[in-house]
């Protein structure tokens, strides 16, 4: 091959050959726009990036600007330089202009090579700043920030639930998406449509659940939880307060039995999440509270089935389902409480005093006001209480003002918390399935009105599920036993005097077994 040759295949002339008609065809006005918007946009996000090393912007107004707008601007800034490129070699074209040789780029040119130097420079920069905006786009979009404060009137219920819930530090993602690069698609698609709903107000009120697309949960919540490992039994205490003037404190205790275990077939889990098992069920509401057909699949693989005396035997109507954490489960992370029961937890922890006279009666008439906004009725709430003890008990208003203040502000909270009227959210607006005492929950199936074609139903025992230790009782004696036996168990006597105790686990090898059993 000879020197001539060897030097045309040369890097720097391969280089020189490209370069020749990108240099004449970037001189035109719409690259030079998209020039000026790329490098403005490229300063601004660095700075903007820089002001963010310490975590994302509390702002997610901020946070829309800095990684969904200024990205979306500088990426148009760098579309429009190949575009007008395009369209001048297209215009020359058609008009006859193109040269049949671009003027040359000479790279023995200081000047030439230091351009050159600067193009690729600039174009390695933008290429990391974008990759860069990317990422902290879909991260920013992922955020519980984003989920829960950009679409405020749409998302505040869910988001305020969100907050006070046992999942408050799982990210919202973590649930509604989990890993994945399909789900994460989907989500997108979904949120695309969303946002349209949003920007033109059609979206519904209330928003409805359950959410039809949303992830099986052996693929969310059992990435944490695991119902096929045996988590023995749960003791749960409820505290009560009486509508009297005493406002008379009781308290009951129950053992659930939890369980769980492959192929165990003992608990709750055990019966209705065994992996070995199987129960399919058919609702006919979208709310899936009203359940006509079950049928349930042992682990040696028969079925049985479950239907009550009224259905139309049609499984083509209604949404034919198999069963999973979320059909009982169904308010993990965004649970509304009932007045009373918000009251009463409220009082047991002393934020609203019991010492108070018909506290928990007046509070509870307040709360179930219906009131055109939820800020005019956390305000009428507040004023409502606070009179009332100051005209009809002047002397608790003199000696426990601080306490009948501090009461006030809890009841609005709850209020806050739990009813939004510009959503129409109020009280019962979404059902709980766990139990069976503010809803239908467990009594869905178990209502001794499910029948098999040999006359079995399912069961309504309520030994299978859990133990009544004591029910609305003001000292409860089993309360009294665990206390004197938590002194020498130091996990249970620190579960014991932990301020929330709802809920104690017991492990079925633990000896307060069989201190319960008798009971």
């Amino acid at each position: 091959m000879s020197q001539g040759n060897r030097n045309s295949d040369s890097l720097p002339e391969r280089v020189r050959l490209l370069g020749a008609p990108l240099f004449y065809l970037s001189q035109n006005t719409i690259s030079m726009i998209g020039v000026v918007l790329a490098t403005s946009l490229f300063f601004t996000m660095l700075v903007f990036y820089a002001a963010g090393l310490y975590g994302m912007p509390s702002n997610p107004y901020l946070g829309i600007v800095g990684y969904l707008i200024l990205p979306g601007i500088f990426l148009l800034g760098l579309i429009l330089v190949p575009v007008g490129i395009a369209l001048k070699h297209q215009r020359q074209v058609r008009h006859g202009t193109l040269p049949r040789k671009y003027p040359q780029v000479d790279f023995n040119s200081p000047q030439v090579r230091r351009v050159f130097n600067f193009v690729v420079l600039v174009t390695i920069l933008n290429s990391v700043i974008f990759i860069h905006a990317s990422y902290r786009g879909v991260q920013y979009m992922d955020s519980v920030n984003f989920c829960g404060r950009v679409c405020h009137t749409v998302m505040h219920p869910e988001f305020t639930a969100y907050q006070g819930s046992p999942h408050s530090r799982v990210e919202c993602v973590s649930c509604h998406i989990g890993p994945g690069a399909s789900w994460f698609v989907r989500s997108k698609l979904s949120g695309v449509r969303q946002v349209i709903a949003v920007a033109l107000n059609s979206f519904p009120r209330p928003i409805p659940t359950p959410i039809k697309n949303l992830r099986p949960a052996r693929e969310t919540c059992e990435q944490c939880h695991w119902p096929s490992k045996f988590s023995g039994s749960l003791l749960a205490i409820r505290p009560k307060f009486a509508d009297d003037e005493a406002n008379t404190a009781t308290k009951t205790v129950l053992m659930l039995k939890v369980g769980g275990g492959i192929s165990q077939g003992t608990g709750i889990h055990g019966i209705h999440l065994d992996l070995a098992r199987q129960i399919q069920y058919l609702a006919t509401d979208r709310e899936r509270q009203q359940i006509p057909w079950v049928q349930y699949t042992s682990a040696a693989g028969q079925a049985v089935e479950y239907a009550t005396p009224d259905w139309d035997g049609n499984k083509n109507n209604g949404e034919l389902r198999t069963m999973d954490c979320m059909d009982c489960h169904n308010r993990p992370t965004h649970t509304y409480q009932l007045p009373e029961q918000a009251l009463n937890e409220a009082m047991d922890a002393g934020r609203i005093a019991p010492s108070l006279p018909f506290v928990k009666k007046k509070a509870t008439e307040f709360l179930k006001q219906p009131y055109a906004s939820q800020a005019a009725g956390a305000e009428t709430i507040g004023r409502s209480l606070v009179t009332y003890y100051r005209d009809n008990y002047p002397h608790v208003w003199a000696q426990q003002r601080e306490a009948v203040e501090r009461a006030a502000v809890a009841v609005q909270d709850i209020y806050r918390r739990n009813v939004f009227p510009e959503m129409k959210i109020s009280w019962r607006t979404y059902p709980n399935n766990i139990g069976h005492e503010s809803f239908p929950g467990c009594f869905r199936c178990h209502d001794g009105n499910h029948a098999s074609k040999n006359g079995d139903v399912v069961s309504q025992d309520c030994t299978a599920c859990h133990l009544l230790l004591a029910v609305e009782d003001p000292n409860p004696k089993i309360l009294q036993e665990l206390s004197r036996l938590s002194a020498d168990d130091p996990a249970l006597r620190a579960r014991w005097e932990s301020p929330s105790r709802e809920y104690i686990k017991i492990d079925n090898d633990s000896p307060l077994v069989s201190a319960l059993a008798p009971h």
